[in-house]
C-alpha cells in the first residue's frame, strides 16, 4: 500500500487512500506550499470545497507544480463539494462556479457538503426537496463528463437511504468524521449495502485524539507520530483519509503510514476508544 493505493469506486474511478484536506489554507502563498509539500511527499488527491474559498488558488498552484513534477492533470484527483447555500435551485449555479474556479476541465468527485440549506431551520421540511434537486444537477453534469463521480458529505444513515431510494445514480463517495472515539458502525453498514466508499475527515479528532493516553502509548510502541498512529488505523481498514496541514513537515509525516502496520491488539484498543464523540459538525437533527 502506498500513498497512491487506489479505492475502487462504484463509477470505475480510482481514488488514492490518501489526500490532503485543505480546508483552513487561505491564500495563493499558504495554498501553494501545502501543495507542493503534498506532492513532494506522493500525495496525489487534493480535497477542497466551496464554503473553504480557496478553489481558485488550488487550481493556480496545481497548474504551477504538476509540470514541475513532471506530472499532469490526470495524475491528480481533486475533490469539490456544493456549498450549503446552494442547495436546491442554485445548484447548478454552484456546480459550474465550482468547475469554473478550479478550472481543471472536470472535477474527479463532487459532493453535496451538508444535508440542509443555509438560511432554513434544519427541520424544515424543504430540506428533502433541495437535497433531491442538487443531487439531480450533479446526476446531469455528471452524464456530461464534468463531474467524473458524485457524492455526500455528512449524511446520516437516514439521509443515505433516502437518496439511495430516489437516485438515478448511485453516490460514489460518503465523506464523513471518522476517528477511534466516532466508529460510524451503522453508516458503514449503510455504505457496504450499497457500494458506497466511505471517506474520513478530520481523523485526528481537531487534534484533541494526538494527546490521548491509548493513542500515545501505542505511538511510543510503535516509534510514530500520534497523528500517523490515528491515519494507519483508518487505512488499514481500507478508509480513505484527508489529514490538513499548512505545515509542510507535518504533511510529509502524515504521509509516511504506508511503512508501518498496527497490530492487532493495536487496532481492537483503538476502536475501544469508541463513544460517539464529534468534533465537527452534527448533521442528525436535519430533516
Amino acid at each position: 500500500m502506498s500513498s497512491t493505493h487506489p479505492v475502487l469506486l462504484n463509477t470505475g474511478v480510482q481514488m488514492p487512500i490518501l489526500g490532503l484536506g485543505t480546508y483552513k489554507l487561505v491564500g495563493c502563498e499558504e495554498v501553494y506550499q501545502a501543495v507542493d509539500a503534498a506532492l513532494v511527499a506522493g500525495y496525489r488527491s487534493f480535497d477542497t470545497a466551496a464554503v473553504y474559498r480557496n478553489e481558485a488558488d488550488l487550481s493556480r498552484a496545481l497548474k504551477e507544480l504538476l509540470p514541475k513534477y513532471g506530472l499532469t492533470r490526470e495524475d491528480v484527483f481533486i475533490t469539490s463539494k456544493l456549498g450549503p447555500k446552494d442547495q436546491g435551485k442554485k445548484a447548478m449555479e454552484g456546480a459550474l462556479c465550482s468547475l469554473s474556479q478550479l478550472d481543471l476541465g472536470y472535477i474527479d468527485l463532487y459532493l453535496i457538503h451538508w444535508p440542509g440549506t443555509q438560511g432554513l431551520d434544519v427541520a424544515d421540511k424543504r430540506n428533502p426537496g433541495n437535497r433531491a434537486q442538487s443531487w439531480a444537477t450533479l446526476e446531469e453534469l455528471h452524464a456530461q463528463g464534468k463531474l467524473k463521480a458524485i457524492g455526500v458529505s455528512n449524511y446520516t444513515p437516514a439521509h443515505m437511504r433516502e437518496l439511495m431510494q430516489s437516485c438515478k445514480v448511485p453516490p460514489a463517495v460518503l465523506q464523513v468524521e471518522f476517528h477511534p472515539k466516532l466508529l460510524q458502525t451503522e453508516l458503514r453498514k449503510v455504505c457496504e449495502e450499497y457500494g458506497v466508499c466511505f471517506q474520513a475527515y478530520s481523523s485526528l479528532g481537531k487534534g484533541e485524539l494526538v494527546t490521548d493516553p491509548v493513542v500515545l502509548e501505542i505511538a511510543k510502541n510503535c516509534e510514530r507520530t500520534p497523528g500517523q498512529v490515528l491515519l494507519r488505523w483508518a487505512v488499514q481498514q481500507d478508509v480513505p483519509v484527508l489529514p490538513k496541514s499548512s505545515n509542510p513537515e507535518r504533511i510529509k509525516d502524515n504521509g509516511r503510514i504506508f511503512d508501518f502496520t498496527l497490530s492487532d491488539t493495536d487496532m481492537v484498543k483503538l476502536s475501544a476508544l469508541d463513544c460517539g464523540q464529534k468534533y465537527c459538525w452534527d448533521s442528525s437533527q436535519v430533516a
